[in-house]
């Protein structure tokens, strides 16, 4: 009985170690302004289901979500994401790069965003 729970132990342990090492290998890298044009400009941002939003050369974004479409305009501002639809969810985000994954912290009140980047899959 001592030893199923000692290996019961090293199991638990050994997967919780695994788990540790997920999260530490995808840390995020603030980015600059610079950076966040360089890896936005003609790219999208998604959550692969729900929404996506275009960042065209441009300036302009356009956001698809629940069916609908939405135009706005996007910019870099002091090192921060800004996106500008006239509405009351416009605002400024801190943005961070694992890999493919983006995670933007408004500055002010809301919440965070998080999808993955990719090229967009409506080229025009």
């Amino acid at each position: 009985m001592k030893e199923l729970a000692a290996i019961l132990a090293a199991v638990t342990l050994g997967v919780t170690s695994l788990e540790i090492g997920a999260v530490a290998a995808e840390r995020f890298q603030k980015l600059s302004g610079s950076q966040i044009r360089k890896k936005l400009s003609g790219m999208q941002l998604t959550d692969e289901v729900h929404w996506r939003d275009v960042y065209d050369r441009d300036g302009t974004l356009r956001n698809y979500s629940d069916g609908t479409e939405r135009v706005g305009k996007w910019a870099v501002e002091k090192d921060e994401l800004c996106v500008y639809f006239k509405e009351s969810d416009d605002g400024c985000y801190e943005v961070s790069l694992s890999g493919d994954r983006i995670e933007m912290k408004p500055s002010g009140l809301g919440l965070s965003i998080e999808g993955i980047l990719q090229a967009p899959t409506d080229r025009n």
